[in-house]
Order: structure tokens, then sequence, then C-alpha cells
């Protein structure tokens, strides 16, 4: 071999063994027969690091400057093959696994066989030595989706003796009411844990809306304001009745409230809808974490009550499985008889017992409210949530998706009077009459990953102090840029179409 061809082939041996400029990888995953996206499944790209597919199946995640490119990336889901891809092949625009039944038996060796209810006996006991409650530090990446689709807005409009309150206003009150509306935060950084003490070091965030759905109730608020002061008089009271409730209410007092406090209280609302971005971030995204995990399956407030009322559900053994290097107890639950409201699939380690994995969806309405012409109903709740093994032998959560719905209507009458007693004739001076007819859905959806955790001091944990001056940036369309450089869980459709129209 020449002295040339022996320096071309070290040069191209170091090119290979130093790492490399960051790059960001970005394909789909599907499922190899149906070509659908696999929802959720788990890219890992490095020791402790990964990432987790959209809805869609749709992942993208980073490899760091100065970072040493992985032999191997393994793709996981429960019900797919286990399956090692190279960096060239998961560069693909479409990456396929293969479906994988769960075993039924014979590939795990046990002391003892265990019964179904013994496993979820042994799962429960062992809650408190497999939860973590040790101080932890999370990079995590949150997302939040609401939607709000109003079905039926109809103010039924009967009489008014006030000629700016007629039956055009209303109509056109109606019809300025957004009839679907979307509203996404997604927010990137680190999360501290202390049991049940949070604090949260946000780096980046996105806040993606119309600003017009704020800004028009603000207007009707003022137009209906204006209305309100020059016709009715002072020193009159205000007879409110809907259905067999009525209330008396004095109007100088209300006034008194326009002209102070409701003005100090618009100020407040407009400050904290800014127009580009949301103050109290930080104080808002600790709310949602609390909320979020005030409903893991071992919690008091949890509505999944699997733990708590465990003798409602039948349990049945699926088969086993692996996630990682675990082997796991694939246990299937629903209701005994209608008793409970939930049904799923628990991933038990076999081992320790830890709940790896839950899936589940409600098999009826949790709430259903209705009196005197207002419903309100709660009619999805349904998610995942998987857990990872800390160096301290404890699980923590590692993803988590939940979908909340509800339901609201109101459909009754409206009657407002305005009297005075100080004025000659008739104490009666202005009436309006409607019959309200109204009737929404509001769907919300968290979708919160875990990229790497570690157990800290609790030094550290006191000593972080949060900044609460962070900000989230007001986005009027999605922009595929802004997250450049960020390993996060890729959007779906309709947040990559997100847009607010002219």
């Amino acid at each position: 071999m020449s002295v040339k061809q022996t320096l071309f082939l070290a040069y191209f041996s170091l090119l290979i063994a130093l790492p490399m400029a960051a790059q960001t990888i970005s394909s789909r995953l599907v499922d190899a027969k149906t070509q659908k996206g696999i929802p959720y499944a788990t890219i890992q790209y490095g020791e402790h690091q990964g990432v987790v597919t959209n809805d869609e199946g749709r992942f993208s995640f980073v490899l760091d400057e100065g970072t040493a490119l992985p032999d191997s990336i393994y793709v996981t889901s429960m019900g797919y093959e286990k399956k090692g891809f190279t960096l060239e092949q998961m560069q693909d625009s479409l990456v396929t696994l293969s479906a994988k039944a769960i075993e039924l038996s014979g590939v795990y060796v046990f002391d003892k066989e265990l019964e179904v209810d013994d496993i979820i006996d042994k799962m429960i006991e062992n809650i408190p030595q497999n939860v973590n409650k040790a101080p932890v530090k999370q990079r995590f990446f949150l997302r939040k989706s609401e939607l709000a689709n109003m079905h039926k807005v109809d103010f039924g409009f009967e009489k008014s003796s006030i000629k700016e309150l007629n039956k055009e206003l209303m109509d056109s009150i109606a019809r300025s009411i957004p009839k679907n509306a979307s509203h996404y935060t997604e927010s990137f950084g680190d999360f501290y844990k202390n049991n049940t003490d949070y604090k949260l070091n946000i780096l980046k965030a996105a806040d993606l809306y119309d600003k017009r759905d704020v800004g028009s109730f603000e207007d009707l608020a003022e137009h209906m304001e204006d209305i309100f002061t020059a016709n009715v008089k002072p020193g009159s009271y205000l007879k409110i009745k809907s259905g067999i409730f009525s209330e008396k209410i004095q109007v100088d007092s209300i006034l008194d409230t326009m002209d102070d406090e409701r003005m100090d209280q618009a100020k407040k609302l407009k400050a904290q809808v800014k127009k580009d971005s949301i103050s109290g971030l930080t104080d808002s995204q600790r709310w949602q974490f609390k909320e979020l995990l005030s409903q893991l399956y071992y919690k008091d407030d949890t509505k999944l009550d699997l733990v708590d009322k465990n003798r409602r559900y039948e349990f049945k053994l699926a088969g086993y499985a692996d996630i990682g290097d675990a082997g796991v107890y694939v246990v299937d639950f629903w209701p005994k008889r209608n008793s409970a409201d939930f049904k799923g699939r628990l991933y038990i380690n076999i081992e320790d017992f830890a709940v790896m994995r839950l899936d589940f969806t409600n098999t009826q309405r949790l709430r259903n409210f209705r009196l005197l012409g207002i419903t309100y109903r709660e009619t999805v709740y349904k998610g995942t949530m998987r857990f990872a093994k800390l160096p301290n032998g404890k699980y923590d959560l590692q993803f988590m998706e939940l979908a909340d719905g509800k339901f609201f209507g109101v459909d009754r009458p409206l009657k407002v009077v305005e009297k005075n007693k100080h004025v000659k004739g008739r104490r009666k001076q202005n009436e309006l009459k409607l019959n309200i007819d109204f009737q929404m859905n509001v769907t919300s959806k968290w979708e919160l990953v875990v990229f790497n955790q570690d157990n800290i001091a609790e030094s550290e944990f006191k000593s972080f102090k949060e900044d609460k001056t962070v900000k989230a940036t007001y986005m009027p369309r999605y922009d595929a840029e802004f997250w450049k450089g960020y390993t996060i869980m890729e959007p779906n459709q309709a947040i990559r179409g997100f847009t607010v129209e002219k």
C-alpha cells in the first residue's frame, strides 16, 4: 500500500471515529404490513436518551455536536418486534416495524406461577417501594392541545324594550362566537421534583392560538357595557329570572363595578394575554405538571381508581412481553357489571411487580349531570403512562398521554327586568327576554415526554431558583424552525397546519 493510500485510509478512519456536528434526524415509523403510523413508540438513540413518536408515528431527534454517533438506534413499541437501525436507515422517509403477538407461555421461568389476582395484589403491595419519591431532575417536553367545538349558540330572542338590544344584535353575537377554536402550548426544559414539591426551568416555550378569539369577547363586553350604561337609570335594580330562580341586583353597584373594579380586571386580563407572550408561564406550567401527576394510577386524587377500587375490576393474564430488558406480565382489566369506569391493559414487571406501562380508556361517562336545563358530561378520559427505572432502583414517569373530553349545555329561559321605585309612574323600566340554547364540546390533550432523568441531591433541589420572567413566544401559525436544534415530540397534522385566518 502506498504512503498516499495509507494517509487517505487513516484520514477516513479518523473521520468515522470523530464526533460529528449537530444534526437532526426525522422520519415516520409505520406498520410494515398496513403502512399506518405507529403512535408513541420509543426511539432510543443513546444510553438513557430517546424520543417518542407522535400520534401519527412521526419523530425527530437531535444528535448534538460532540456526541459520538450511535452504532444502532433501537425502536420499540408494544405489539411489535424490537429492531435496531443504522443512522442512515433512520433518515429514510419511512421506518417500518413488524407486528409481534403477545407471548402466551413458555418463555419465562418462575419460582412459582401466580394467579392474576395475586399479581395485582403484589403490584399494589409493592407500590411504596417501587415508586420514586427521591429528588430527580427530568429533561422534558410538554404539549397541551385544547379544542373547543361549538355545536349550537341560540339566544332565542323574544322581547326587548331597549332598542339597541334587539334580535339583530343577539344574532350577530351568536355568529361572532367561533364555532371551532384551538389552542396549543409547548414547553421544553428541566423539571425538578422532590416527592410532591416541583420546580421548573423552562428553556423555551411556544403558544399557538387566535388572538381574535380573545379580542372579540373583550369587544363584545365593552359594547354590552355601553348599552347597559346608556339605558338603565341610577337607583334602579335588576330582577333576573331563569326558570324558577330569580335574583335582585342593585344597578348602582353594577355601574360602580364597571367604572372601577371591572376596568381594573380588564387591565389585568389584557396584561395576562399580552401581544407576544403569556405572563406567569412558569407558574402555569408547574400547575399543569401538578394536575397531570395527580392522575398517576397510584395517586389518591386520580380518576383512574384501579388501585383504590381494584375489587370492582375483572383481571385476566393475557400473556407475557418484554419492555427493554425486563419481562412483564400483560394483564387486561375491565369493570365488573358496570361497577367501574375503565378498561385497559397493565404491563407489570415480573421481578419487582412495578407497573411499567398502563393503557386505559373510560367505558362510560364519568359524570352525567342534567338539571333544570343545564347539562354537564365528562365523556372522554383515556391515556397511556410509562415508567422507567432510575439508578436508585425506583420507577418514575417517562411518558404520559392523557385526553379529557367534556360537554356543556344550557337550555333555559332568561328574563331581565329593570325596576326603579324612585321614578314617577310604573316601576318597570326595561325588559329583556331570551331562551338560551348553548351546546359545546371541549377536548384537552396532554403529551409529556421525559427524555432523560437523573437522581439529584436534595440540596440541589433546594438551591435551584425558578426564573419566572420566562415567557412563551406567541405564534399565529406553526413554524417548524422554532424548535430547530431541539429534540421534541413531533407535532401532528392539526398543529402543523395551524394558522390564524386573515
